[in-house]
């Protein structure tokens, strides 16, 4: 799957609408195989996106866990930690 897809769920502060799309782009663009699709098919591209996002948002929002929030900033170093390990 698109590595580039960062988990939304149970962070302080929550996902904000922008992650939600960012996330949405990237899912349509992995399905579709464009980066930028051209004019015939960017209409259909547009929708889909904006599709998923609403998808992802009713998601999120209707999700429940008992486990506390993850902090941004911890995740953040985690996975920079990861990326250092696996890269060098």
């Amino acid at each position: 799957m698109c590595r580039n897809i960062k988990t939304l769920f149970n962070f302080e502060p929550p996902a904000t609408e922008e992650e939600i799309h960012a996330s949405a782009l990237q899912f349509v663009r992995k399905l579709s195989g464009f980066n930028k699709p051209s004019q015939a098919n960017e209409a259909a591209f547009d929708r889909a996106v904006a599709e998923v996002s609403e998808a992802a948002r009713k998601l999120l929002t209707s999700l429940h866990t008992h486990a506390p929030a993850r902090d941004r900033e911890v995740e953040a170093e985690k996975a920079k930690e990861r990326s250092r390990l696996r890269f060098g």
